[in-house]
């Protein structure tokens, strides 16, 4: 090993679907956080590029305006980026100022980028430290589910979240899978057969094939 690489940071465990997410702690708006403290319901998690920014703006927005849909599914919100403490402050009185919204969800400081770079929202070689717009749907257990990565320069539709965070859901409670497009109360579908004998049942079932069967039931959020 060569002196350069001694001199190297340790490699970082990542943020990967299945796994569960690294823990951390940080100040917050609301105090001191730590991603163990979420454990028991669901949460997202997600990042913007800085504060006092349009796209950034109309997300928190829509994030605040959808809170009560989120908490329905019994699921926090958390929100991240590089900018200080203060800065967040600031910008989140001059939303409720001029938006007369206030937003009720913490938003972490990351000054020094650790939980940006320890989830992959700021990508080591980007000539920016800026963090893309991330979003990481955790489980009760603390396993990542799903992520979802935009650039910059484009919004993050919260219905879409919405709607991945309900197919999550629904398929935990009714081991099921959800289709293309799936909405609450939209058909679900059935997971790939373990075996022969499953394949050649789900062959008899009526408009349906053996890799493609529609569930019986209709599962709403």
């Amino acid at each position: 090993m060569s002196q350069s690489d001694d001199r190297k940071p340790p490699a970082l465990p990542g943020a990967r679907i299945d796994e569960v997410a690294p823990d951390f702690e940080a100040r917050s708006t609301q105090g001191i956080v730590r991603m163990s403290d979420y454990r028991g319901r669901w949460l997202v998690f997600f990042s913007h590029p800085a504060d006092f920014t349009p796209v950034c703006t109309s997300e928190f927005l829509a994030f605040q305006n959808a809170a009560e849909r989120f908490e329905a599914l019994d699921t926090d919100l958390l929100g991240l980026s590089i900018d200080s403490l203060y800065a967040h402050i600031a910008w989140i009185k001059d939303i409720e100022s001029r938006f007369d919204t206030r937003i009720t969800f913490p938003i972490i400081e990351d000054i020094s980028m650790t939980v940006a770079h320890l989830y992959g929202m700021v990508h080591d070689a980007s000539a920016t430290t800026a963090a893309v717009r991330s979003v990481f749907f955790i489980d009760p257990d603390g396993y990542i589910r799903a992520m979802i990565h935009y650039p910059m320069n484009v919004g993050r539709s919260v219905e879409e979240i919405l709607r991945v965070l309900n197919a999550l859901q629904v398929s935990d409670r009714n081991l099921v899978a959800t289709p293309e497009g799936w909405v609450p109360g939209a058909p679900t579908v059935l997971p790939p057969p373990i075996d022969q004998a499953e394949a050649d049942q789900r062959a008899q079932i009526a408009g349906g094939a053996w890799y493609y069967t529609k569930s019986v039931a209709q599962h709403d959020a």
